[in-house]
């Protein structure tokens, strides 16, 4: 059946010649198609494999063919192919290819009662993965994620070697997530690194890894990481089940796991959190929450996340809780100032005068004397350029982005003040407001805020303070509605709910932390014993 199949697709492949020189008729490769690779076994014969994969593979110049004779006394013909570059060429030498070549004495492994897999991988392959193979699209998958792959002629299989290695980056501190207490170690773009930094975390049997690919053409290794007993089942099912249902030629990266697997892809609020931070995946996983790596990206993501997660960091856990409940509040009064402080002002100065006391409305008349803009089209105008000054900062080299921003923004608002284009107040909202941004821990969620300020700051231009009520009533509206992996964005505030407020608006002690959130875990929700608070040795129960 498969050498049906082989000779069938080189006719094909006859009889679509195009009218071209002779060096593009040695170009023309076979179209790699796995529905119809799959139905190709491996043949016994040794030539027509070889003569297959260099069809598929063989215009690639690092894709090597290695051919050679197999034992001493009686001698089979054997090769390995790999990618240059993908292995460890000296693992290849010692441990693959010179037991082969010079360690079998007698093939004729029946003799002794022993089958020739048994003898081949018991007996002569020191390499600790190997596995056989015996269908033509496993073989050129493994060829591509950088295994070895050993033929033999007369075995209709061959067998994979698993002996990987290329270059990575090293183990460093997260540059988008900085602590001033906390583990130093971030994620790397290389997936089996980043597993074995959660299971330094969490070193426990029912911490499951589970491995799939998506991508027709790029075939990335993406992996779900839960902790059985604490996951709720439902959970891990949908994550599967939104991740199966991808079909699309590549992921580069994990941002496009996360657009396809948000509930709702309209809405301006991330609904799936990212971090380069094991820590922060390992205190999720205890949780109950589901956490997703992608292989050639630092940034796991997290399922489900509701709003309070955004405003969280981990370094909030790892200083005294009341302090970390100082800068809990800091951060959400941070983010309504953020979003609503533009607005505010354009909604007073141009119509509501009344709230403000005569003296403060008299100086800011004064400095808006000479300014041709009204107080909206100057609050949209500095927003713009302080939003220009910001991601020219973001992608400007590192070593000269702090100094360029910092001497933009001073030079262009000292400039449009003395320009009289802008009012010096404004310039202070807008500059409080850009500060305020900062302190929340989220980039995609400040994102988010950035963004909404716009139109929040044309409904205050437009209708007043009755603007900016209509515009925080249809968000409110909006993040009520919202839910990530069927769990409610406002949760645990609305629906309320009072035990798993004890990390949302204050930081509680960690010996109070004695269950794991209510709409995430339904099973084994303690997790901890219940009298771990500390006292003096004359104050604690039977001392």
């Amino acid at each position: 059946m498969s050498i049906k199949l082989l000779t069938r697709a080189i006719k094909k492949l006859k009889k679509k010649k195009p009218a071209v020189n002779a060096e593009n008729k040695q170009s023309e490769q076979w179209v790699y198609h796995p529905d119809e690779l799959k139905k190709i076994n491996v043949m016994a014969k040794l030539e027509n494999n070889l003569a297959l994969l260099k069809n598929i593979l063989g215009q690639n110049q690092d894709v090597i063919f290695r051919s050679f004779l197999l034992g001493r006394a009686e001698q089979t013909a054997a090769a390995i192919v790999y990618i240059e570059g993908l292995v460890d060429i000296h693992v290849l030498n010692n441990n693959i290819i010179r037991p082969l070549m010079a360690g079998l004495r007698q093939l004729d492994g029946s003799r002794a009662g022993v089958s020739f897999q048994e003898l081949l991988t018991g007996s002569m392959l020191t390499v600790s993965n190997v596995q056989a193979i015996r269908v033509i699209d496993d073989v050129v998958a493994g060829i591509l994620y950088g295994e070895v792959i050993l033929f033999v002629n007369g075995q209709a299989q061959a067998w994979s070697m698993d002996v990987r290695k290329w270059n990575t980056r090293d183990i460093t501190e997260p540059v988008s997530e900085v602590l001033l207490r906390g583990p130093r170690e971030g994620f790397t773009e290389t997936l089996p690194t980043n597993t074995t930094l959660i299971r330094r975390k969490i070193k426990s049997p029912n911490l499951i890894f589970e491995f799939l690919n998506i991508g027709r053409v790029t075939v990335t290794s993406v992996s779900i990481v839960y902790i059985k007993n604490i996951t709720a089942p439902d959970l891990v099912a949908e994550v599967k089940s939104r991740l199966k249902r991808i079909d699309i030629d590549g992921v580069l990266e994990s941002g496009y796991l996360e657009e396809l697997i948000e509930d709702n892809p309209y809405s301006p609020f991330p609904q799936v959190l990212h971090t380069e931070r094991p820590d922060r995946v390992a205190a999720a996983l205890l949780d109950g929450r589901v956490a997703i790596l992608t292989d050639g990206t630092p940034f796991a993501l997290i399922v489900p996340a509701q709003l309070t997660a955004f405003m969280t960091s981990p370094d909030d856990y790892y200083q005294r809780y009341f302090i970390g409940t100082v800068i809990i509040w800091l951060r959400y009064i941070s983010f309504v100032m953020s979003l609503l402080l533009p607005s505010l002002y354009v909604a007073i100065t141009t119509f509501h005068h009344e709230m403000l006391p005569l003296r403060l409305l008299v100086s800011i008349s004064s400095y808006r004397q000479g300014v041709p803009f009204s107080a909206l089209v100057e609050a949209l105008l500095l927003e713009f350029v302080f939003e220009v000054l910001r991601e020219a900062g973001t992608r400007m080299p590192r070593s000269v982005s702090q100094a360029v921003t910092i001497a933009g923004t001073l030079v262009i608002g000292q400039a449009a003040v003395m320009a009289s284009l802008v009012s010096p107040l404004m310039v202070i909202v807008v500059a409080t407001t850009g500060l305020a941004s900062f302190t929340n821990p989220s980039y995609n969620l400040g994102i988010s805020t950035r963004l909404l300020r716009f139109p929040l700051m044309l409904l205050a231009g437009t209708l007043g303070l009755l603007g900016v009520a209509f515009g925080i009533l249809m968000l409110t509206i909006h993040l009520a509605g919202l839910r990530s992996f069927g769990l409610p964005y406002l949760s645990p505030l609305a629906p309320l709910q009072t035990g798993d407020l004890k990390d949302v608006l204050v930081r509680v002690p960690w010996w109070a932390m004695k269950t794991r959130p209510a709409e995430l875990v339904k099973r084994n929700r303690r997790r901890q014993a219940g009298d771990l608070k500390p006292a003096s040795p004359g104050r604690r129960k039977g001392g």
